[in-house]
């Protein structure tokens, strides 16, 4: 049996020579993401926030965050009086 790993996060920071620093981070779901930085601090306190916001995300019910987004269009289109349409 073939166990997988379920965590792909993974990071690279690299810079050549007058250039940047380039940073590639994955999350967990394998989402791959890339910025450039002028400093190597903001790079490694980017790869932190894509994983912090993952883990936020990851935390909350996504249905009770649907169902919200759903009553706050309903509550925009009552006030600019707009037919209901659920």
């Amino acid at each position: 049996m073939v166990q997988q790993n379920t965590n792909m996060r993974d990071y690279k920071i690299t810079r050549n020579e007058g250039e940047w620093y380039h940073a590639i981070v994955t999350d967990s779901y394998g989402n791959k993401y890339d910025n450039y930085f002028e400093h190597a601090h903001e790079a490694n306190n980017w790869i932190y926030y894509i994983w912090e916001k993952e883990e936020w995300f990851n935390s909350t019910n996504s249905q009770e965050l649907l169902a919200n987004a759903i009553e706050q269009c309903k509550e925009i289109d009552k006030n600019n009086k707009l037919k209901v349409i659920l």
